[in-house]
């Protein structure tokens, strides 16, 4: 079993900068993976890393302006996100354990979202 928790999420400026975090607790070295859902939209795949480290992954929205690490010291994945425009604004959530299909999904685990605002 794996508990993941968010935070970092908030209110930010259009152009401005927020890093989220993401906690696991349980089973460690997880592959995981980074997801939103803005309003009215569907969950859509944003970023994701190996349980090395040595892989990432994202979706073309967020290519060059996101950035996925973590630090298997305290086994917590971050999503740094730079020069935010109002379509990012979503709930954030993180997950753990990708299947057979690889780092868009499904996965096995899911946290709580937290929410993102992008305004002016």
């Amino acid at each position: 079993q794996v508990q993941l928790e968010e935070s970092g999420g908030g209110l930010v400026q259009i152009g401005g900068s927020m890093i989220l975090s993401c906690a696991a607790a349980g089973r460690t070295k997880q592959a995981m993976g980074w997801f939103r859902q803005g309003p009215g939209k569907e969950r859509e795949f944003v970023a994701a890393i190996s349980w090395t480290g040595g892989s990432t992954y994202y979706a073309d929205s967020v290519e060059g302006r996101f950035t996925i690490s973590r630090d298997e010291g305290d086994n917590t994945v971050y999503l740094r996100m730079n020069n935010l425009k109002p379509e990012d604004t979503a709930v954030y959530t993180c997950a753990a354990e990708w299947g057979v299909d690889g780092p868009r999904g499904p996965y096995d685990y899911w946290g709580q979202g937290t929410q993102v605002t992008v305004s002016s």
